[in-house]
């Protein structure tokens, strides 16, 4: 069953998935229908999922599953990375490379291998007051309060040590 994201319980499940680039508006039309009807039919062993599903700032997808109803299971979640690569190769993006990061600079977004996101600390272009984007957030209260953050309050903030 579809919900809408902004009523998922606080404890639903969520994925991130962060795009090496900003979808272009076509593509978001294109990517959030095909992100409803895959919410609308993801399942747990032939039982509907309450899912939602969100793009944010035009280059994050975020899934989440209210989970008191029925949970994710190893083949639902399947499911879902089939999905997400099917996104990737679609419209010729990166939407499962963990080894890149993506932080606010100059008011845009922007997305870096960590080894480039270390040397932009080094040269303190980025510092620990950089709003950076902690995709490993796995409750939608994490994402609501802890996904947006200055580095100092996410995992990045081992680089600054």
């Amino acid at each position: 069953m579809v919900i809408d994201f902004k009523n998922l319980p606080d404890e639903s499940r969520v994925w991130v998935y962060q795009s090496n680039r900003a979808f272009t508006n076509e593509e978001m039309l294109l990517i959030e229908a095909q992100l409803k009807s895959f919410v609308a039919s993801w399942t747990h062993h032939g039982d509907a999922l309450n899912a939602a599903s969100l793009i944010k700032f035009n280059q994050f997808i975020v899934l989440g599953i209210d989970e008191k109803t029925t949970g994710a299971s190893g083949c639902s979640i399947d499911a879902s990375i089939f999905f997400i690569k099917q996104i990737e190769t679609q419209f010729k993006v990166q939407l499962l490379d963990r080894m890149q990061t993506a932080f606010i600079l100059e008011e845009e977004i922007q997305v870096v291998n960590l080894a480039e996101f270390t040397a932009l600390v080094k040269l303190n272009t980025i510092n620990e007051e950089t709003l950076v984007f902690n995709n490993l957030v796995a409750t939608k209260s994490e994402f609501d309060n802890l996904w947006k953050v200055p580095a100092k309050k996410s995992w990045h903030k081992r680089y600054f040590i």
